[in-house]
């Protein structure tokens, strides 16, 4: 059973992480209305048992997802990827539109920024030339496998490079995620 306090953005998003995770904690900051006093309280609870920020992957949720990570840089993240979220009918990306199986997923990948000691970057943009992450035709939806793989989800070239970063993923996990989806021309080996 998971102890933290779950931040989502709005009800139906709250739904649809109980219905996969059953009777967990959750506070909604109905989108844009995140208030300072909520923020408080989200920091409080970080402080008490721990916070973990699912936000929907599109401009708002990332916005949101700020503002939380300024106040409570000790918050947990996880990333759902756009495919995951998207409604049936093409419409909508959200939480509430993803499948229970695909937030449990989600959940398996919680990530934590490392903020106690300022390390020089692991990676730089020349990995993700290399690794064909940026570039080619196809490093969009080679980004978005990877990113997936590593529970950093879907992000443009710059907001990848940050996650990676950020989140300390390791040289061994991220040449594990480029073999999961191919070398640089995406090719499974």
């Amino acid at each position: 059973m998971i102890e933290e306090l779950i931040v989502v953005e709005g009800k139906n998003d709250a739904q649809a992480v109980r219905r996969a995770l059953g009777e967990v904690d959750i506070l909604w900051t109905e989108g844009y209305g995140l208030t300072h006093e909520k923020l408080q309280y989200i920091s409080e609870m970080a402080t008490r048992r721990g916070v973990i920020v699912l936000t929907d992957p599109d401009s708002v949720g990332e916005q949101i997802r700020e503002r939380i990570r300024r106040t409570v840089p000790e918050a947990k993240h996880i990333y759902l990827s756009k495919k995951d979220a998207r409604s049936k009918d093409d419409k909508d990306i959200g939480v509430e539109n993803a499948s229970p199986e695909d937030i449990r997923r989600a959940f398996q990948f919680i990530q934590v920024e490392r903020t106690e000691v300022k390390r020089a970057p692991i990676f730089n943009m020349d990995d993700l030339v290399r690794t064909g992450l940026v570039g080619l035709p196809n490093s969009a939806e080679k980004r978005r496998r990877v990113g997936r793989i590593l529970g950093l989800g879907d992000a443009n070239a710059k907001q990848f490079l940050h996650r990676l970063n950020r989140f300390q993923v390791s040289r061994e996990d991220f040449e594990g995620a480029q073999l999961g989806v191919g070398g640089k021309d995406g090719k499974r080996s």
